[in-house]
């Protein structure tokens, strides 16, 4: 996966075509640029090199080990490339898989085999090969263009601080043939002459953003993993949060039976028994004790259903989102607005996902926020349920590590989920959520 950064920003009085020569930026990419030239030659010779003597030596045992070597080689420099597209051209493209022989196989051999089978290895040789002739013409263009340009601006410049010298080798101007004459540019050509090299000037770092772009374009596409391993890391990494989740669901499950309606449940077997000693000696005071009893059993019976509607609602399951929601925002401590626009009622396991995440975001309202009202929209974008919860509250919530709203959105990407935190200090909050839409029996959609 590649990560452009995004341009430098800041606040500038002066144009920014005037203001592009003098940046970072390009003279990082002109860097980049001229660097090119002996990291590709070396790379290219590399490439051709070891391919054409494993190749030639494949009539031999040495082939093989000599086409692995070359292939090891070529990551090698591509990881050296991704860090230097890195540092100056401010692209991260993330590092693919390392290379490892099948399970159940280990050695040197197996180790060549995994090697010459790997599709990222022989894309790392191709970019070895490629880049070479593309290098030399992005040196020789960003080159000329850059020293010509610079040059011919301060061209006036140079011929004030060594004016024998232009005399001497100046245009000349008049003349009679025999070599006399006045060797001197006039105002006109010098200011003519300078204003080509501030045009060029002010070209040169949009000619090097077009240059860099392909060399990003070759970097991404030939020394980044492909879409499929990238795909495949990031289902790792769901997976990992989907189990840490459930077990921390069941940790919270068994510490609220644990803590609340069993230890009621407990006493209330005791009194129950003490209740039943005491029914003949003295019966007003068993009578009392029953009726503790009774007021314990209620209490238990709500815990009891608070936890099974923190498990999964029933009114969620009976009659659907909306109705779900209202419920939810009764409990609210501030009053909540809900609208609920869906064309039908999406798979359970996404309403569910979506009725919790309300749940977490009210509740974050009611003990944080300060806010005197919030509202709750719910809606369908193509093929994404968006839900958006907000409020007038104090703001200054953020999703950094080890907040409530990092936890939910690693949950939420868990699903290919995505949640997005607009909360300035003092400007309320709004919180969008978005959540991949799915019919009831329809398959699971991942995004690409």
């Amino acid at each position: 996966m590649a990560i452009a950064y995004g341009p430098e920003t800041g606040t500038h009085r002066m144009p920014a075509a005037l203001r592009a020569p003098l940046e970072g930026r390009t003279w990082r990419e002109f860097l980049y640029l001229l660097l090119n030239l002996p990291v590709a030659t070396t790379m290219f010779c590399f490439a051709v090199t070891m391919t054409s003597l494993g190749v030639g030596l494949l009539v031999t045992f040495l082939g093989v080990p000599v086409l692995a070597a070359a292939l090891a080689g070529a990551r090698g420099l591509g990881y050296m490339e991704r860090a230097r597209a890195r540092a100056l051209l401010r692209l991260d493209v993330a590092d693919p898989l390392p290379v490892r022989p099948r399970k159940g196989r280990s050695g040197p051999t197996a180790w060549m085999g995994a090697m010459l089978a790997n599709g990222v290895s022989w894309r790392h040789l191709l970019y070895c090969v490629l880049h070479f002739p593309w290098a030399v013409f992005g040196f020789c263009v960003s080159l000329v263009l850059w020293v010509n340009g610079w040059a011919l601006l301060f061209y006036p410049l140079w011929k004030w601080v060594f004016p024998r010298y232009g005399e001497q080798s100046g245009m000349q101007v008049y003349g009679d043939g025999d070599g006399n004459g006045l060797y001197l540019d006039t105002p006109f050509e010098m200011a003519a002459t300078a204003a080509v090299g501030l045009l060029i000037v002010i070209a040169t770092p949009w000619v090097f953003r077009g240059l860099t772009q392909v060399d990003r374009l070759l970097v991404s596409g030939l020394l980044g993993p492909t879409r499929l391993a990238t795909r495949v890391s990031e289902l790792e990494s769901d997976r990992g949060s989907v189990v840490d989740t459930a077990a921390a669901d069941l940790r919270r499950i068994e510490r609220d039976l644990h803590d609340g309606a069993q230890a009621r449940l407990v006493a209330l077997a005791m009194d129950l028994g003490l209740a039943k000693e005491k029914l003949l000696e003295d019966p007003d005071t068993a009578a009392r004790m029953v009726d503790e009893a009774h007021g314990e059993v209620k209490l238990a019976l709500q815990e009891l259903r608070d936890l099974a509607r923190g498990i999964h609602p029933a009114i969620l399951t009976d009659r659907g989102l909306s109705p779900a929601l209202s419920a939810l925002s009764a409990r609210c401590t501030v009053p909540v607005n809900v609208t609920v626009d869906l064309p039908q009622r999406p798979a359970p396991a996404i309403e569910g996902i979506a009725y919790f995440t309300v749940s977490e975001l009210l509740q974050n309202i009611s003990k944080h926020s300060r806010a005197t009202r919030a509202s709750v929209d719910v809606w369908r974008a193509e093929d994404r349920i968006m839900m958006q919860i907000a409020d007038d509250g104090r703001g200054g919530a953020d999703t950094s590590v080890g907040s409530g709203l990092a936890g939910l959105a690693e949950r939420l990407d868990a699903v290919d989920g995505l949640l997005i935190v607009n909360s300035p200090e003092g400007g309320g909050t709004t919180i969008t959520a978005e959540l991949p839409w799915r019919s009831p029996h329809q398959q699971p959609a991942f995004r690409s």
